[in-house]
Protein backbone atom coordinates (compact mmCIF):
# COMPACT_ATOMS: atom_id res chain seq x y z
CA UNK A 1 0.00 0.00 0.00
CA UNK A 2 0.91 3.41 -1.05
CA UNK A 3 -0.34 6.82 -1.25
CA UNK A 4 1.56 9.51 -4.01
CA UNK A 5 3.49 12.72 -2.07
CA UNK A 6 1.43 15.09 -2.82
CA UNK A 7 -2.05 12.68 -1.77
CA UNK A 8 -0.06 11.75 1.11
CA UNK A 9 0.42 15.15 2.48
CA UNK A 10 -2.99 16.46 1.87
CA UNK A 11 -4.83 13.86 3.68
CA UNK A 12 -3.84 15.24 7.74
CA UNK A 13 -5.20 18.81 6.01
CA UNK A 14 -8.66 17.73 4.65
CA UNK A 15 -8.72 15.15 8.21
CA UNK A 16 -8.02 18.15 10.48
CA UNK A 17 -10.44 20.64 8.26
CA UNK A 18 -13.23 18.20 8.11
CA UNK A 19 -12.92 16.97 11.88
CA UNK A 20 -12.67 20.46 12.63
CA UNK A 21 -15.94 21.45 10.56
CA UNK A 22 -17.90 18.66 11.75
CA UNK A 23 -17.44 19.10 15.35
CA UNK A 24 -18.01 22.86 15.59
CA UNK A 25 -21.39 22.01 13.20
CA UNK A 26 -22.21 19.19 16.19
CA UNK A 27 -21.35 21.48 18.99
CA UNK A 28 -23.55 24.67 17.54
CA UNK A 29 -26.32 21.88 17.11
CA UNK A 30 -26.51 20.13 20.19
CA UNK A 31 -23.87 22.40 22.52
CA UNK A 32 -26.25 23.88 24.37
CA UNK A 33 -28.82 21.01 25.30
CA UNK A 34 -29.03 18.73 27.77
CA UNK A 35 -27.51 18.44 31.57
CA UNK A 36 -26.67 15.54 33.31
CA UNK A 37 -27.14 15.81 36.91
CA UNK A 38 -24.40 12.47 37.55
CA UNK A 39 -21.33 11.91 35.12
CA UNK A 40 -21.57 15.38 33.79
CA UNK A 41 -21.31 17.35 37.44
CA UNK A 42 -18.61 14.15 38.14
CA UNK A 43 -16.30 15.96 35.63
CA UNK A 44 -17.40 19.79 36.34
CA UNK A 45 -17.09 19.75 39.84
CA UNK A 46 -13.76 18.10 39.58
CA UNK A 47 -12.98 21.02 37.13
CA UNK A 48 -13.93 23.73 39.00
CA UNK A 49 -12.03 21.97 42.01
CA UNK A 50 -8.80 21.60 40.34
CA UNK A 51 -8.76 25.11 39.14
CA UNK A 52 -9.14 26.47 42.67
CA UNK A 53 -6.00 23.86 43.72
CA UNK A 54 -7.10 21.03 44.61
CA UNK A 55 -6.05 17.83 43.68
CA UNK A 56 -7.86 14.56 42.13
CA UNK A 57 -8.13 11.87 43.79
CA UNK A 58 -6.54 12.87 47.12
CA UNK A 59 -9.14 15.35 47.73
CA UNK A 60 -12.43 14.52 45.67
CA UNK A 61 -13.38 11.38 44.34
CA UNK A 62 -12.29 11.84 40.07
CA UNK A 63 -11.34 9.85 37.47
CA UNK A 64 -7.87 10.13 36.90
CA UNK A 65 -5.87 13.53 36.54
CA UNK A 66 -5.29 14.10 32.97
CA UNK A 67 -8.83 14.67 31.95
CA UNK A 68 -9.00 17.59 34.69
CA UNK A 69 -5.77 19.37 34.09
CA UNK A 70 -7.25 19.54 30.50
CA UNK A 71 -10.15 20.98 30.79
CA UNK A 72 -8.88 23.04 34.00
CA UNK A 73 -6.05 24.84 31.35
CA UNK A 74 -8.63 25.44 28.84
CA UNK A 75 -11.15 27.12 31.21
CA UNK A 76 -8.58 29.07 32.74
CA UNK A 77 -7.16 30.36 29.55
CA UNK A 78 -10.36 31.41 28.59
CA UNK A 79 -11.44 32.34 32.32
CA UNK A 80 -14.51 30.74 32.79
CA UNK A 81 -15.71 27.84 35.24
CA UNK A 82 -19.17 27.32 33.61
CA UNK A 83 -20.68 24.26 31.92
CA UNK A 84 -20.36 25.65 28.14
CA UNK A 85 -16.64 26.48 28.46
CA UNK A 86 -16.14 22.42 30.33
CA UNK A 87 -17.95 21.53 27.40
CA UNK A 88 -15.84 23.59 24.71
CA UNK A 89 -12.71 22.23 26.00
CA UNK A 90 -14.33 18.70 25.61
CA UNK A 91 -15.14 19.32 22.03
CA UNK A 92 -11.28 20.42 21.40
CA UNK A 93 -10.20 17.20 22.86
CA UNK A 94 -13.06 15.96 20.37
CA UNK A 95 -11.69 17.28 17.70
CA UNK A 96 -8.19 16.28 17.95
CA UNK A 97 -9.67 12.61 18.07
CA UNK A 98 -12.11 12.62 15.24
CA UNK A 99 -8.83 14.51 12.95
CA UNK A 100 -6.66 11.38 14.61
CA UNK A 101 -9.07 8.77 13.05
CA UNK A 102 -10.56 10.03 9.81
CA UNK A 103 -6.35 10.57 9.12
CA UNK A 104 -5.98 7.00 9.68
CA UNK A 105 -8.91 6.47 7.14
CA UNK A 106 -7.46 9.16 4.48
CA UNK A 107 -4.14 7.73 4.98
CA UNK A 108 -4.78 3.70 4.55
CA UNK A 109 -6.80 4.54 1.25
CA UNK A 110 -5.19 3.34 -2.14
CA UNK A 111 -7.31 6.32 -3.92
CA UNK A 112 -8.11 9.39 -1.75
CA UNK A 113 -11.56 9.61 -1.99
CA UNK A 114 -13.35 12.94 -0.12
CA UNK A 115 -16.77 11.76 -0.23
CA UNK A 116 -16.01 8.88 1.59
CA UNK A 117 -14.17 10.68 4.40
CA UNK A 118 -16.83 13.01 4.81
CA UNK A 119 -19.46 9.74 5.47
CA UNK A 120 -16.63 8.39 7.36
CA UNK A 121 -16.68 11.65 10.05
CA UNK A 122 -20.48 11.34 10.27
CA UNK A 123 -20.33 7.87 11.43
CA UNK A 124 -17.60 8.37 13.83
CA UNK A 125 -19.23 11.72 15.25
CA UNK A 126 -22.50 10.01 15.52
CA UNK A 127 -20.65 7.32 18.31
CA UNK A 128 -19.32 10.54 20.63
CA UNK A 129 -21.41 10.47 23.03
CA UNK A 130 -21.92 12.10 25.74
CA UNK A 131 -19.72 14.67 25.50
CA UNK A 132 -17.84 14.04 29.09
CA UNK A 133 -16.91 10.93 27.63
CA UNK A 134 -15.11 11.55 24.56
CA UNK A 135 -11.82 11.60 26.69
CA UNK A 136 -11.61 7.93 26.86
CA UNK A 137 -13.00 7.76 23.15
CA UNK A 138 -10.46 10.01 21.78
CA UNK A 139 -8.09 8.25 23.66
CA UNK A 140 -8.50 5.39 22.59
CA UNK A 141 -8.23 6.50 18.68
CA UNK A 142 -5.24 7.98 19.66
CA UNK A 143 -4.17 5.04 20.75
CA UNK A 144 -5.08 3.54 17.08
CA UNK A 145 -2.93 6.20 15.63
CA UNK A 146 0.26 5.46 17.73
CA UNK A 147 0.46 2.13 16.99
CA UNK A 148 -0.56 2.80 13.59
CA UNK A 149 3.06 5.31 13.45
CA UNK A 150 4.72 2.13 15.32
CA UNK A 151 3.94 -0.22 12.44
CA UNK A 152 5.06 1.47 9.79
CA UNK A 153 8.30 2.70 10.98
CA UNK A 154 8.98 0.21 13.78
CA UNK A 155 12.15 1.79 14.58
CA UNK A 156 13.73 2.11 18.05
CA UNK A 157 12.64 6.64 18.63
CA UNK A 158 8.94 5.03 17.33
CA UNK A 159 8.93 2.56 20.00
CA UNK A 160 9.52 5.21 22.64
CA UNK A 161 7.34 7.68 20.96
CA UNK A 162 4.92 4.41 21.25
CA UNK A 163 5.79 4.55 25.45
CA UNK A 164 5.85 7.68 25.55
CA UNK A 165 2.20 8.17 24.46
CA UNK A 166 1.13 5.12 26.47
CA UNK A 167 2.56 6.51 29.53
CA UNK A 168 0.15 9.62 28.84
CA UNK A 169 -3.07 7.43 28.04
CA UNK A 170 -2.59 6.18 31.40
CA UNK A 171 -2.79 9.78 33.08
CA UNK A 172 -5.81 10.00 31.50
CA UNK A 173 -7.06 6.96 32.30
CA UNK A 174 -5.44 4.06 33.98
CA UNK A 175 -7.60 1.64 31.75
CA UNK A 176 -6.32 3.35 28.97
CA UNK A 177 -2.74 2.13 29.80
CA UNK A 178 -3.99 -1.29 30.45
CA UNK A 179 -5.56 -1.63 27.46
CA UNK A 180 -2.33 0.11 25.63
CA UNK A 181 -0.35 -2.49 26.98
CA UNK A 182 -2.31 -5.50 25.99
CA UNK A 183 -2.63 -3.81 22.17
CA UNK A 184 0.73 -2.73 21.97
CA UNK A 185 2.41 -5.63 23.04
CA UNK A 186 0.18 -7.60 20.74
CA UNK A 187 1.10 -5.25 17.73
CA UNK A 188 5.31 -5.84 18.61
CA UNK A 189 4.64 -9.87 18.76
CA UNK A 190 2.68 -9.57 15.16
CA UNK A 191 5.72 -7.08 13.84
CA UNK A 192 8.29 -10.13 14.63
CA UNK A 193 5.78 -13.20 13.48
CA UNK A 194 7.13 -14.94 10.72
CA UNK A 195 9.27 -12.22 8.76
CA UNK A 196 10.65 -9.89 11.67
CA UNK A 197 10.58 -5.81 10.97
CA UNK A 198 12.31 -3.13 12.55
CA UNK A 199 13.80 -3.43 15.51
CA UNK A 200 14.59 -6.55 17.32
CA UNK A 201 12.14 -7.33 19.88
CA UNK A 202 13.87 -6.90 23.22
CA UNK A 203 15.44 -3.94 21.87
CA UNK A 204 11.88 -2.39 20.70
CA UNK A 205 10.52 -3.29 24.11
CA UNK A 206 13.09 -1.52 26.14
CA UNK A 207 12.78 1.60 24.27
CA UNK A 208 9.03 1.46 24.38
CA UNK A 209 9.41 0.59 28.33
CA UNK A 210 11.61 3.37 28.59
CA UNK A 211 8.76 5.84 27.06
CA UNK A 212 6.24 4.57 29.48
CA UNK A 213 7.97 6.11 32.32
CA UNK A 214 8.58 9.23 30.99
CA UNK A 215 4.86 9.62 29.21
CA UNK A 216 4.11 8.87 32.89
CA UNK A 217 6.28 10.90 34.72
CA UNK A 218 3.48 13.45 35.30
CA UNK A 219 1.72 10.91 37.81
CA UNK A 220 4.84 9.64 39.30
CA UNK A 221 5.82 13.44 40.02
CA UNK A 222 2.81 13.77 41.67
CA UNK A 223 2.96 10.58 44.00
CA UNK A 224 6.14 12.12 44.87
CA UNK A 225 5.87 16.14 45.91
CA UNK A 226 2.16 16.18 46.16
CA UNK A 227 1.26 15.46 50.18
CA UNK A 228 -1.28 12.37 50.47
CA UNK A 229 -1.43 11.79 46.65
CA UNK A 230 0.85 8.38 46.49
CA UNK A 231 -1.59 7.04 49.37
CA UNK A 232 -4.80 8.21 47.94
CA UNK A 233 -3.44 6.68 44.11
CA UNK A 234 -2.78 3.16 45.69
CA UNK A 235 -6.12 3.36 47.61
CA UNK A 236 -7.87 4.07 44.37
CA UNK A 237 -6.12 1.17 43.32
CA UNK A 238 -6.76 -1.26 45.91
CA UNK A 239 -10.44 -0.04 45.92
CA UNK A 240 -10.68 -1.73 42.38
CA UNK A 241 -9.73 -5.26 44.06
CA UNK A 242 -11.89 -4.71 46.42
CA UNK A 243 -14.69 -4.46 44.47
CA UNK A 244 -13.81 -6.52 41.82
CA UNK A 245 -15.13 -4.38 39.40
CA UNK A 246 -14.61 -1.71 37.16
CA UNK A 247 -18.14 -0.70 36.69
CA UNK A 248 -21.24 -1.97 38.05
CA UNK A 249 -22.35 -4.90 35.83
CA UNK A 250 -25.30 -4.77 33.58
CA UNK A 251 -27.19 -7.88 31.14
CA UNK A 252 -25.70 -8.09 28.15
CA UNK A 253 -29.01 -7.06 25.41
CA UNK A 254 -28.29 -10.11 23.14
CA UNK A 255 -30.66 -8.96 20.29
CA UNK A 256 -32.85 -12.33 20.44
CA UNK A 257 -34.13 -11.84 24.14
CA UNK A 258 -35.79 -8.68 22.69
CA UNK A 259 -39.26 -8.78 22.78
CA UNK A 260 -40.86 -9.64 19.17
CA UNK A 261 -44.29 -8.52 19.56
CA UNK A 262 -43.26 -4.43 18.35
CA UNK A 263 -41.06 -5.65 15.45
CA UNK A 264 -41.77 -2.78 13.29
CA UNK A 265 -41.09 0.56 15.61
CA UNK A 266 -38.12 2.36 16.07
CA UNK A 267 -37.70 1.47 19.26
CA UNK A 268 -37.18 -2.26 18.84
CA UNK A 269 -34.79 -1.71 16.08
CA UNK A 270 -33.06 0.44 18.16
CA UNK A 271 -32.60 -2.24 21.04
CA UNK A 272 -31.77 -4.94 17.80
CA UNK A 273 -28.61 -3.37 16.57
CA UNK A 274 -27.45 -1.87 20.35
CA UNK A 275 -27.52 -6.15 20.47
CA UNK A 276 -25.89 -6.46 17.18
CA UNK A 277 -23.06 -4.16 17.60
CA UNK A 278 -22.14 -5.69 21.25
CA UNK A 279 -21.72 -9.04 18.65
CA UNK A 280 -19.90 -7.48 16.32
CA UNK A 281 -17.56 -5.46 18.35
CA UNK A 282 -16.67 -8.95 20.06
CA UNK A 283 -16.71 -11.04 16.51
CA UNK A 284 -14.25 -8.52 14.87
CA UNK A 285 -11.44 -8.42 17.75
CA UNK A 286 -11.71 -12.25 17.19
CA UNK A 287 -11.76 -12.36 13.46
CA UNK A 288 -9.60 -9.79 12.69
CA UNK A 289 -6.59 -10.98 15.09
CA UNK A 290 -6.56 -14.33 13.37
CA UNK A 291 -7.21 -12.90 9.48
CA UNK A 292 -4.14 -10.48 10.47
CA UNK A 293 -1.79 -13.11 11.38
CA UNK A 294 -2.91 -15.18 8.54
CA UNK A 295 -2.11 -12.24 5.67
CA UNK A 296 1.47 -11.82 7.63
CA UNK A 297 1.72 -15.78 7.50
CA UNK A 298 1.64 -15.27 4.03
CA UNK A 299 3.39 -11.82 3.51
CA UNK A 300 0.40 -10.18 2.63
CA UNK A 301 0.87 -6.38 3.12
CA UNK A 302 -2.44 -4.88 5.13
CA UNK A 303 -2.88 -1.13 6.12
CA UNK A 304 -1.31 -0.59 9.41
CA UNK A 305 -4.52 1.14 10.48
CA UNK A 306 -6.45 -2.03 10.20
CA UNK A 307 -3.39 -3.71 12.04
CA UNK A 308 -3.70 -1.47 15.12
CA UNK A 309 -7.60 -1.74 15.40
CA UNK A 310 -7.47 -5.46 15.29
CA UNK A 311 -4.80 -5.17 18.39
CA UNK A 312 -6.94 -2.66 20.00
CA UNK A 313 -10.76 -4.23 19.60
CA UNK A 314 -10.53 -6.79 22.13
CA UNK A 315 -9.55 -4.61 24.91
CA UNK A 316 -11.70 -2.25 24.55
CA UNK A 317 -15.17 -4.92 23.78
CA UNK A 318 -13.90 -5.44 27.37
CA UNK A 319 -14.40 -1.89 28.62
CA UNK A 320 -17.85 -2.09 26.60
CA UNK A 321 -18.78 -5.03 28.25
CA UNK A 322 -17.77 -3.91 31.50
CA UNK A 323 -21.19 -2.19 31.65
CA UNK A 324 -23.15 -3.34 28.87
CA UNK A 325 -25.57 -0.09 28.20
CA UNK A 326 -24.99 1.74 24.90
CA UNK A 327 -22.81 4.48 26.56
CA UNK A 328 -20.08 2.32 26.94
CA UNK A 329 -20.57 0.84 23.72
CA UNK A 330 -19.89 3.99 22.42
CA UNK A 331 -16.83 4.44 24.36
CA UNK A 332 -15.26 0.71 23.38
CA UNK A 333 -16.70 0.39 19.47
CA UNK A 334 -13.97 3.07 17.72
CA UNK A 335 -11.84 0.03 16.55
CA UNK A 336 -13.82 -1.89 15.16
CA UNK A 337 -15.86 1.33 13.42
CA UNK A 338 -12.18 2.58 12.15
CA UNK A 339 -10.99 -0.97 11.20
CA UNK A 340 -14.43 -1.71 9.36
CA UNK A 341 -13.94 1.75 7.74
CA UNK A 342 -10.40 1.16 6.36
CA UNK A 343 -11.18 -2.28 5.13
CA UNK A 344 -13.68 -0.76 3.35
CA UNK A 345 -11.73 2.15 1.96
CA UNK A 346 -9.79 -0.24 -0.28
CA UNK A 347 -12.75 -2.12 -1.93
CA UNK A 348 -13.86 -1.62 -5.27
CA UNK A 349 -16.51 1.35 -5.01
CA UNK A 350 -20.09 -0.25 -5.36
CA UNK A 351 -19.44 -2.71 -2.03
CA UNK A 352 -17.54 -0.23 -0.26
CA UNK A 353 -20.29 2.79 -0.86
CA UNK A 354 -22.67 -0.20 0.23
CA UNK A 355 -21.46 -1.51 3.60
CA UNK A 356 -20.35 1.97 4.58
CA UNK A 357 -23.62 3.00 4.33
CA UNK A 358 -24.91 0.02 5.70
CA UNK A 359 -22.70 0.80 8.75
CA UNK A 360 -23.95 4.64 8.74
CA UNK A 361 -27.16 3.76 9.00
CA UNK A 362 -27.08 1.82 11.59
CA UNK A 363 -25.14 3.77 13.53
CA UNK A 364 -27.04 6.12 13.10
CA UNK A 365 -31.02 4.92 14.05
CA UNK A 366 -28.64 2.96 17.35
CA UNK A 367 -27.25 6.46 18.34
CA UNK A 368 -29.20 9.49 17.07
CA UNK A 369 -31.87 8.55 20.53
CA UNK A 370 -28.61 9.48 22.37
CA UNK A 371 -27.98 12.60 21.26
CA UNK A 372 -29.39 16.09 23.27
CA UNK A 373 -30.09 17.10 20.09
CA UNK A 374 -32.46 15.02 18.93
CA UNK A 375 -33.90 14.33 22.12
CA UNK A 376 -35.01 18.26 21.92
CA UNK A 377 -35.64 18.46 18.69
CA UNK A 378 -39.44 18.74 19.18
CA UNK A 379 -39.63 22.26 21.05
CA UNK A 380 -42.60 21.13 23.86
CA UNK A 381 -39.93 17.91 25.37
CA UNK A 382 -37.22 20.99 26.58
CA UNK A 383 -37.77 24.03 28.73
CA UNK A 384 -34.76 26.78 28.97
CA UNK A 385 -32.89 27.12 32.36
CA UNK A 386 -29.96 29.32 33.63
CA UNK A 387 -26.86 26.58 34.56
CA UNK A 388 -24.13 28.75 35.78
CA UNK A 389 -24.39 31.90 33.55
CA UNK A 390 -25.56 29.96 30.79
CA UNK A 391 -28.61 29.31 29.20
CA UNK A 392 -29.67 25.40 27.99
CA UNK A 393 -32.48 23.39 27.37
CA UNK A 394 -32.99 20.47 29.17
CA UNK A 395 -35.81 18.35 29.75
CA UNK A 396 -38.29 19.04 32.19
CA UNK A 397 -37.86 16.19 34.55
CA UNK A 398 -33.77 17.91 34.77
CA UNK A 399 -35.06 21.39 34.96
CA UNK A 400 -37.51 20.50 37.99
CA UNK A 401 -34.60 18.78 39.42
CA UNK A 402 -32.41 21.51 39.35
CA UNK A 403 -35.50 24.19 40.49
CA UNK A 404 -35.54 22.09 43.77
CA UNK A 405 -31.63 21.81 44.74
CA UNK A 406 -31.97 25.69 44.18
CA UNK A 407 -35.25 26.17 46.34
CA UNK A 408 -32.90 23.98 48.87
CA UNK A 409 -29.90 26.32 48.98
CA UNK A 410 -31.97 29.19 48.98
CA UNK A 411 -33.71 28.23 52.31
CA UNK A 412 -31.11 26.48 53.51
CA UNK A 413 -27.26 27.44 52.24
CA UNK A 414 -27.79 30.83 51.00
CA UNK A 415 -24.60 32.49 52.58
CA UNK A 416 -22.37 29.80 51.09
CA UNK A 417 -22.35 27.35 53.79
CA UNK A 418 -22.21 23.65 52.76
CA UNK A 419 -24.55 21.30 52.04
CA UNK A 420 -24.63 17.46 51.32
CA UNK A 421 -26.08 15.67 47.83
CA UNK A 422 -25.98 12.07 47.87
CA UNK A 423 -25.20 9.65 45.97
CA UNK A 424 -25.97 10.03 42.62
CA UNK A 425 -25.79 14.16 41.59
CA UNK A 426 -22.44 15.51 42.22
CA UNK A 427 -22.92 18.22 39.71
CA UNK A 428 -24.97 19.82 42.83
CA UNK A 429 -21.94 21.27 43.95
CA UNK A 430 -20.92 22.54 41.13
CA UNK A 431 -23.61 24.50 39.92
CA UNK A 432 -23.54 26.46 42.90
CA UNK A 433 -19.68 26.57 42.96
CA UNK A 434 -19.46 24.98 46.73
CA UNK A 435 -17.28 22.39 47.90
CA UNK A 436 -18.33 18.97 48.81
CA UNK A 437 -18.07 17.89 52.48
CA UNK A 438 -17.43 14.18 51.72
CA UNK A 439 -14.31 13.19 49.63
CA UNK A 440 -16.95 10.36 47.52
CA UNK A 441 -19.04 12.80 45.76
CA UNK A 442 -20.49 10.14 43.18
CA UNK A 443 -22.06 6.84 46.07
CA UNK A 444 -22.15 3.70 44.04
CA UNK A 445 -20.54 1.03 45.25
CA UNK A 446 -20.68 -0.23 48.85
CA UNK A 447 -18.10 1.36 51.39
CA UNK A 448 -16.22 -0.39 54.13
CA UNK A 449 -17.04 0.67 57.63
CA UNK A 450 -13.58 2.74 58.07
CA UNK A 451 -14.38 4.58 55.12
CA UNK A 452 -17.65 5.83 56.35
CA UNK A 453 -16.07 6.59 59.93
CA UNK A 454 -13.78 9.20 57.81
CA UNK A 455 -16.53 10.56 55.69
CA UNK A 456 -18.19 11.07 58.76
CA UNK A 457 -15.37 13.10 60.23
CA UNK A 458 -15.72 15.23 57.23
CA UNK A 459 -19.42 16.19 57.01
CA UNK A 460 -19.45 16.43 61.51
CA UNK A 461 -16.39 19.30 60.43
CA UNK A 462 -18.16 21.02 57.54
CA UNK A 463 -21.50 21.05 59.48
CA UNK A 464 -23.74 21.31 56.50
CA UNK A 465 -26.86 23.15 56.91
CA UNK A 466 -28.98 20.13 55.18
CA UNK A 467 -28.19 16.61 53.56
CA UNK A 468 -30.20 15.73 50.51
CA UNK A 469 -30.18 12.05 49.92
CA UNK A 470 -31.89 10.47 46.49
CA UNK A 471 -32.91 7.34 47.64
CA UNK A 472 -33.37 5.10 44.49
CA UNK A 473 -32.14 1.80 43.62
CA UNK A 474 -29.44 2.32 40.99
CA UNK A 475 -30.11 -0.27 38.33
CA UNK A 476 -33.67 -1.61 39.78
CA UNK A 477 -31.03 -3.07 42.77
CA UNK A 478 -32.38 -2.33 46.81
CA UNK A 479 -28.66 -3.93 47.63
CA UNK A 480 -27.71 -0.29 45.86
CA UNK A 481 -29.92 1.91 47.67
CA UNK A 482 -27.64 4.94 49.61
CA UNK A 483 -28.86 3.42 52.80
CA UNK A 484 -27.52 0.08 52.33
CA UNK A 485 -24.40 0.90 50.74
CA UNK A 486 -23.22 3.30 53.31
CA UNK A 487 -25.17 2.14 55.98
CA UNK A 488 -22.73 3.54 59.05
CA UNK A 489 -23.49 7.22 57.27
CA UNK A 490 -26.95 7.10 56.83
CA UNK A 491 -27.39 5.76 60.91
CA UNK A 492 -25.18 9.14 61.54
CA UNK A 493 -27.25 11.30 59.60
CA UNK A 494 -30.92 9.70 61.05
CA UNK A 495 -29.15 10.08 64.40
CA UNK A 496 -27.87 13.78 64.00
CA UNK A 497 -30.75 15.07 61.52
CA UNK A 498 -34.38 14.92 61.38
CA UNK A 499 -36.64 14.58 58.04
CA UNK A 500 -37.61 18.01 56.41
CA UNK A 501 -41.50 17.15 55.77
CA UNK A 502 -41.98 19.80 53.65
CA UNK A 503 -39.30 19.26 51.52
CA UNK A 504 -38.97 16.40 51.09
CA UNK A 505 -41.09 14.11 48.19
CA UNK A 506 -41.55 10.72 47.15
CA UNK A 507 -37.06 9.42 46.75
CA UNK A 508 -36.33 13.03 47.28
CA UNK A 509 -35.32 12.64 51.54
CA UNK A 510 -34.15 16.15 52.67
CA UNK A 511 -31.92 16.13 56.29
CA UNK A 512 -32.19 19.41 58.23
CA UNK A 513 -29.97 19.56 61.66
CA UNK A 514 -32.33 18.51 64.93
CA UNK A 515 -34.16 21.07 66.18
CA UNK A 516 -34.08 23.40 63.37
CA UNK A 517 -37.45 24.20 61.21
CA UNK A 518 -38.40 21.86 58.58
Amino acid sequence: MSLSPNKFNSSPLQALALASLVVMLLFFWQGNIGFNLGDEGFLWYGTQRVIQGEIPLRDFMSYDPGRYYWSATLMTLWGKQDIMALRASAAVFQGLGLFVGLWLIAHSQKKQNFLYLVLCSLILVAWMFPFFKVFDISTSIFLMGILTVLIENPKKTIYFLAGVCLGLFAVFGRNHGIYGLVSTLGTMLWLHFKKKTGTNFLTGFTFWALGIVLGFMPLFLMTVFIPGFAVAFWESIRFLFEVKATNIPLPMPWPWELPFNHLISFQFLNNFLIGIFFIAILAFGVVAICWIFWKKWQRKVLPAALVAAAFTALPYTHYAYSRADLTHLAQGIFPFLIGCLVFFSNLTPKPKWFLALCLGTASFITTAPAHPGWQCRAIQSCVNINVSGDLLRVDSATASNIHFLRQLVIEYASENTTFVITPFWPSAYALFNRKSPMWEIYALFPRSITFQEAEIIAIKKANPRFIFILDVPLDGRDDLRFKNTHAVIYQYILNNYQLSVKDSRGDFHVYIPRGANG
